[in-house]
């Protein structure tokens, strides 16, 4: 299999890997984890200015129409930066309304300007209203820790009735019912325990959208994730060759030396794993039992070698004026969204009892 980027897709992640490198530098960073600041909000606007913001929106709605290859192109570039900015939920949620939502154009054009779509996959639970499904209902419940659910107008949510039927609701933050508490995550980006009182719905999506922004929010997820792990992995690998103990670099003990090696077969486990996903999105093909073999593969990547990155560096590991503590923060957050490991794998477990037709050659096509 080829893993390699086209042309194309290199030429996005050249572009965001220069863009990220202007705005977040060591010091940079730093100056964003004191400033109490939501996020990077003058990358935001070059991320806008630039397109990158509208990876997944078809052109129709004025986006690049692109796919799932061309947006983890430019996580990776994320990740490895650090660059504290709404890319993979802006554009997932903005997505999923022109593919699935009606009369929500307005909200469409607002995203595509900038203006911040919160996005939960945590359900809270809709009233039955007196027409159709989700026609004329409401909203009540919690959600909690939502990223920058105090600086978005709309959020795009998952709502339960109380027969368990979930589906993907579109609701206005600043309605009548709605209270927010601000708080920050521990990457330095803001979120929101957002309570809903009987709070109107603005639209419902219909189709499968539930399911497509799950997968597509594993798939951001694990992009991020890899590129975190690859710069963490090689700030570590500079730090070991340098760090002398009994006159001797820290990188040339065997035990570092597996530690690192074995980080790195972790990272290229998951990006094969990550490349199958993205072809199965982009080729429109079912990814169920993908998906959640993915987001458990990014899990243990992330904390595994965050923890060991950390170890490797001593007590500059703990030192929050050294730049490497942020990769382990940003390791915790990716793994606290949309679900942890044992979440994933239970589901995942689920879905092979359920189909216990594996798609070997003798039975179903595999790609079913």
């Amino acid at each position: 299999m080829d893993f390699q980027l086209s042309e194309d897709q290199r030429a996005f992640a050249d572009m965001a890997q220069s863009l990220f490198a202007d705005y977040c530098t060591d010091d940079k960073l730093r100056e964003h984890d004191t400033s109490g600041r939501p996020y990077m909000e003058d990358l935001w606007q070059q991320c806008v200015s630039a397109g990158l913001h509208s990876i997944l929106v078809p052109e129709s709605a004025g986006g690049l129409g692109l796919g799932a290859t061309e947006l983890m192109a430019v996580l990776e570039q994320q990740g490895r930066a650090l660059a504290q900015v709404p890319l993979w939920p802006q554009q997932v949620a903005t997505a999923a309304l022109v593919k699935f939502g009606q009369d929500v154009d307005s909200v469409i054009e607002s995203a595509m300007a900038g203006e911040l779509i919160a996005l939960s996959l945590e359900s809270v639970v809709a009233s039955r209203g007196p027409d159709l499904f989700f026609k004329g209902n409401v909203l009540n419940g919690k959600l909690n820790a939502v990223a920058l659910g105090a600086q978005a107008n709309v959020a795009l949510v998952a709502a339960a009735t109380e027969s368990g039927e979930c589906k993907l609701v579109l609701v206005n933050l600043q309605a009548p019912g709605v209270s927010r508490v601000q708080g920050m995550r521990q990457d330095y980006c803001a979120v929101a325990d957002i309570s809903f009182a009987s709070t109107p719905v603005l639209a419902v999506l219909g189709g499968r959208a539930l399911d497509w922004v799950s997968e597509q929010t594993i798939a951001s997820l694990a992009s991020l994730q890899q590129g975190v792990t690859q710069e963490q992995l090689r700030r570590t690998v500079e730090y070991v060759s340098e760090r002398k103990q009994f006159d001797r670099p820290i990188g040339t003990f065997q035990l570092a030396q597996g530690q690192m090696a074995d980080g790195y077969i972790l990272m290229q486990a998951q990006r094969s794993a990550l490349s199958q996903l993205l072809w199965r999105l982009d080729a429109a093909l079912p990814c169920v039992p993908q998906a959640h073999a993915v987001r458990a593969q990014s899990n243990e990547l992330g904390l595994k070698v965050g923890r060991v990155a950390q170890h490797l560096h001593g007590g500059m590991g703990v030192d929050v004026t050294y730049h490497i503590h942020r990769y382990l923060f940003w390791c915790r957050a990716l793994a606290a969204e949309f679900g942890g490991a044992g979440y994933h794998l239970e589901a995942l477990g689920q879905w092979l009892a359920d189909n216990d037709n594996l798609g070997w050659k003798y039975d179903l096509p595999e790609d079913r």
